[in-house]
């Protein structure tokens, strides 16, 4: 079992967003071929509201075999989403439909005054 690394995310209202993750397992990329993925934003984690909804194709790649998970949000996805703290969490899935949380934590999103 792996325990989901806590990792706080800030989403500047109105602009691209654009993390890549690197998933180690003892030092070596963590081989991704095979899974898919999903993350959602939530005001809380007991809501039942979904703020942003990304999956594989969708806002996220998966790097195979380098163990890259690369997050993108595009501006008019972060234009939607109104100023304030949420959380978030991304999931791994393989291809025998395990469901692996991967990345937890607080999803900040800094209101944009340009428009």
């Amino acid at each position: 079992m792996i325990t989901p690394g806590t990792y706080n995310l800030t989403l500047f209202q109105g602009a691209d967003f654009d993390q890549t993750f690197n998933i180690t397992q003892g030092g070596t990329a963590l081989n991704l071929t095979g899974y898919t993925s999903r993350m959602q934003v939530r005001e809380a984690a007991d809501s039942t509201a979904t703020l942003l909804s990304l999956t594989d194709g969708a806002g996220i790649t998966l790097g195979g075999t380098a163990g890259s998970v690369a997050v993108v949000i595009t501006s008019a996805q972060s234009s939607a989403i109104a100023s304030g703290s949420f959380a978030y969490d991304l999931e791994l899935i393989s291809g025998s439909s395990i469901v692996t949380r991967l990345l937890q934590g607080g999803f900040s999103v800094s209101g944009n005054v340009t428009r």
